[in-house]
């Protein structure tokens, strides 16, 4: 039978969202957990957009046994909760709520004992729900240093030097709060490659940056005199006393982090469901990166191999790829990162039979839009009364393919590992 390709893409797209249920994961943790009635109390704190989900669930497993807790929560977050304080936060933009849960988780940590266990659970945008601005820093202050960063093009590895260096919580300051109870993070990561000290500018994992590397990168971008003088004044004060925790600190014996969830495991379920709907299968990668329009084109490519040469796999086929990809923005049109590497793919399998390519954000949402992303196949440019170049070049995706009924809208999905990305190739 021959294949239904927007059928299967889209069963694909919900297996591989379904993998990286919180809930799930959260209380699958706790249920190989043989040591929780070995303490005296147990306390919860975290966040991120999974924040709630992952609250519910750490209440479902723990209970009565939960003494207090505290989740920072992006705004509109649906989730309720009976143990567990659940705090609406500022997210892209941090706010004062940020500041105050912030303020509460660290209260919590530090009220917790040698006899005690600290689960904290973390998901993406855990780093704009943690504001904790290290006095005499404001969160403006804070704020204004992190914009100048992003103007001059900084890293993110860059700008998480800088920011931990300015923070109460983060780089391992919330292991050393909690110290010297258990602590156990459970983290949901939306970050290429896992990094501990990436994923929220690791709160509970070592890091590896200085104050001398935070100057340093202000001095590259030539920023030192630019920041606000509390920024400047407290990196040139940071001394071995104040510096944030290291790799090899007798703190981290008692901390374990723990990856419940990431884009290789969804990708691992996308590509078991692809096998069961009869497609050859391969996992390119989970750690795509780069400019979306340039990483579109590639996978264009891929497909029009197969299509034409059977490589690297015959018809039907089915490539999974996973990560998190860069607009840069050119023109004033509504879309995100998922719709324009649809758009892309679009004008490059033009013409392509049996071919289609899905980019889509696992969290739900795609930029500021209600769609999670897009699906394009060899006939997409050819229905479309929208010059496929012109909305490219605005980024105006979103208006393109909502007139051909063509978005992926899932809702909220309560998840974040970053973006999947599907080529299926059916037999002509």
């Amino acid at each position: 039978m021959k294949p239904n390709l927007r059928r299967d893409a889209r069963a694909i797209l919900k297996s591989a969202i379904a993998a990286a249920s919180p809930a799930a994961m959260v209380e699958a943790a706790l249920r190989s957990r043989r040591d929780l009635d070995r303490y005296d109390r147990i306390f919860v704190v975290g966040a991120g957009k999974a924040g709630g989900t992952m609250a519910r669930a750490a209440e479902r497993g723990l209970g009565r046994r939960i003494a207090a807790g505290c989740i920072a929560v992006k705004d509109g977050d649906p989730a309720k909760s009976e143990r567990i304080e659940l705090r609406p936060c500022g997210h892209p933009v941090p706010d004062e709520r940020g500041v105050a849960a912030s303020a509460r988780i660290a209260e919590i940590c530090a009220d917790a004992g040698a006899h005690d266990l600290v689960i904290c659970l973390m998901s993406g945008g855990a780093s704009a729900l943690l504001p904790a601005p290290a006095a005499p820093v404001t969160l403006a202050e804070k704020q204004q240093t992190t914009k100048l960063l992003l103007a001059c093009g900084a890293t993110i590895h860059q700008m998480n030097a800088v920011r931990k260096h300015l923070s109460s919580i983060k780089g391992g300051r919330l292991a050393k709060l909690a110290a010297p109870a258990r602590v156990v993070s459970l983290i949901l990561s939306d970050v290429v490659g896992d990094q501990l000290d990436v994923i929220g500018s690791g709160p509970t994992a070592p890091d590896p940056s200085t104050f001398a590397d935070a100057l340093a990168v202000l001095d590259r971008f030539d920023l030192r005199a630019r920041v606000p003088k509390s920024v400047r004044e407290t990196l040139e004060s940071g001394t071995a006393e104040t510096e944030t925790p290291k790799p090899g600190d007798p703190l981290f014996a008692r901390v374990e982090n723990i990856i419940v969830g990431s884009n290789q495991k969804s990708l691992e379920a996308a590509a078991a469901k692809a096998k069961a709907l009869g497609y050859r299968t391969l996992i390119l990668a989970s750690t795509i990166e780069g400019e979306t329009c340039d990483v579109a084109r590639m996978h264009a490519a891929i497909a029009r191999q197969i299509r034409l040469n059977g490589q690297p796999l015959r018809a039907p086929a089915c490539i999974v790829s996973g990560g998190e990809t860069t607009v840069t923005i050119r023109g004033e049109g509504k879309g995100g990162r998922n719709q324009e590497f649809a758009l892309a793919a679009a004008i490059d399998i033009a013409g392509l039979k049996d071919t289609l390519i899905l980019s889509a954000g696992t969290d739900g949402t795609d930029g500021p839009t209600d769609a999670a992303g897009a699906i394009a196949d060899g006939r997409t440019c050819e229905r479309s009364t929208i010059d496929p170049a012109v909305a490219l070049a605005r980024n105006d995706s979103y208006p393109f393919f909502e007139k051909l009924d063509d978005l992926i809208i899932t809702g909220s999905t309560g998840t974040n590992v970053m973006d999947l990305h599907l080529i299926l190739v059916g037999s002509l």
